[in-house]
């Protein structure tokens, strides 16, 4: 994907005078600046071309700016328009906010305030060029109920695509958060049981002397409180697919019952000696390590085998770079709506911190957060980074946000590659600028790992995502570029 280094920018005023004063707040920006003074000179510009945000005067002595507001919005152009005008009152604002304005800036305009919203909307059309990109190069953005487009996803979606007609039980580990009641769900409405039952069977939340019956159901007098015959998800999920979530948690003596019910699909209710059977399809989940617990005489490797025909792995949020960003503004979008609270999205520093937290919670983590945050917005106003920090401190004490450039990295020794790769960028006793000597590490760590980002985040204790920022930075560098 190749990202404009200027990008262009279409000014709509027709009061020359205050087009001047724009273009001079503007000067030192990197864009390219294109100036109109009438409504029919801005439409005819964008048939030609589409800008990557337009800065758009409602007052022109021709079309109205919000006829040519609404026009973009047919059109699904991939703009971010900030609409600049006099008329303050709230049905225009509203009306403008509809038709997808990304921002609303009373005249007389102060240059900051231009210039931010101006930095803010190029932001927030990049992140949709991003999406485009993913869409128009084949790779999935989403997936049943999965959204992300990164590399570690698209191996997950193609595997549910090789796995989901067969027979054969599947194991879904990750750690919390993931998603992998999703992935349970999307196997079962790819397989040919799409229109049986999909059943969910939380081992974790039901009481360990409850499972049983629960599991199989039971019959009247079976024990006390028993008091009618109850039929089992086993029964409920026939013809269908069985999801086990948290089997790790399932007690011995229930696992060996387990078994047997996998091995010939037959099964007895709680104080029954009835023989009943069902066909049903099965998927477990864990977040443990299910080998660990083998050793530790907790589970049985019987089972284990039994359950993990096919082995599906789900990659932690850290590990899905740009996905993040994915993530936040469809939930964002999806909880204003929720919350009727509009915002306009992220912050740069906002979408910083989204990309540079490890979340520990991942997905689910990522959601409440951004659910919290919005609710601490004032009016139409953009999270902030302070507000997802303060977010994230407040509701993970224990999991705190901390820049990475705060981060101590004395904690642990370098491997001995990177070792080795820091003591070559030393000269003597000669010190050099930082930024200088933390570029050549990335360079000659990708250069060691053959580009692999995934292995070089590895090698270096960080997140891909800073990575992927760096080689960012890297492609608006002339100088770098040609270096690289």
């Amino acid at each position: 994907m190749t990202t404009e280094l200027h990008p262009s920018v279409l000014l709509v005023e027709d009061d020359l005078v205050v087009a001047e004063c724009y273009k001079n707040y503007l000067e030192n920006e990197p864009i390219n600046l294109v100036h109109v003074d009438t409504g029919e000179a801005a439409l005819l510009h964008l048939q030609q071309a589409t800008p990557a945000a337009i800065l758009l005067d409602l007052g022109l002595p021709d079309i109205s700016g919000m006829d040519i507001l609404k026009w973009v919005s047919e059109q699904k152009l991939n703009c971010a328009v900030v609409v600049i005008t006099m008329e303050n009152t709230v049905n225009v604002v509203v009306e403008a906010m509809r038709y997808g304005a990304f921002d609303f800036i009373e005249k007389p305009c102060q240059a900051n305030r231009l210039i931010i919203t101006l930095r803010n909307a190029l932001h927030q059309h990049h992140l949709s060029q991003q999406v485009e990109f993913y869409e128009e190069s084949g790779k999935r953005q989403q997936y049943h109920q999965f959204i992300g487009s990164s590399a570690p996803m698209q191996a997950v979606y193609q595997m549910i695509g090789h796995v989901a007609a067969s027979q054969a039980p599947i194991l879904i580990t990750g750690e919390n958060g993931t998603g992998k009641e999703l992935c349970a769900e999307a196997l079962h409405k790819e397989s040919k049981r799409a229109a049986q039952p999909f059943i969910v069977f939380d081992c974790a939340t039901v009481p360990k002397e409850l499972l049983e019956s629960q599991l199989f159901g039971h019959v009247k007098g079976a024990f006390t409180g028993a008091h009618t015959d109850r039929q089992g998800i086993a029964s409920s999920a026939d013809g269908g697919t069985l999801f086990l979530d948290e089997i790790g948690e399932m007690s011995l003596d229930l696992q060996s019952t387990l078994l047997r019910f996998m091995q010939t699909k037959t099964f007895r209710k709680v104080g029954s000696e009835k023989l009943e059977q069902v066909d049903v399809r099965f998927i477990c989940a864990t977040n443990r390590d299910l080998e660990a617990e083998i050793q530790a005489k907790r589970f049985r490797e019987d089972l284990y085998h039994r359950i993990n025909v096919v082995p599906i792995r789900l990659p932690a949020l850290r590990l899905r770079g740009n996905d993040i960003l994915l993530l936040a503004q469809t939930f964002l979008s999806n909880i204003a709506k929720l919350e009727e609270k509009p915002c306009r999205g992220f912050s740069a520093d906002a979408q910083e911190i989204l990309l540079d937290y490890h979340w520990p919670g991942n997905v689910r983590q990522l959601k409440n957060v951004i659910h919290c945050a919005l609710l601490t917005t004032v009016g139409n106003e953009m999270i902030t980074g302070e507000q997802l920090r303060t977010t994230i401190n407040k509701k993970h004490a224990c999991k705190q946000y901390t820049p990475a450039s705060e981060r101590s990295s004395a904690a642990q020794e370098p491997p001995p590659q990177q070792q080795s790769m820091i003591v070559a960028l030393t000269n003597g006793n000669t010190f050099r600028i930082f930024e200088d000597i933390k570029t050549e590490v990335f360079v000659k760590a990708l250069d060691y790992c053959h580009g692999n980002v995934e292995k070089t985040a590895k090698l270096l204790k960080i997140g891909p995502a800073t990575i992927h920022r760096r080689k960012q930075k890297w492609k608006a560098s002339k100088q770098v570029g040609q270096k690289l």
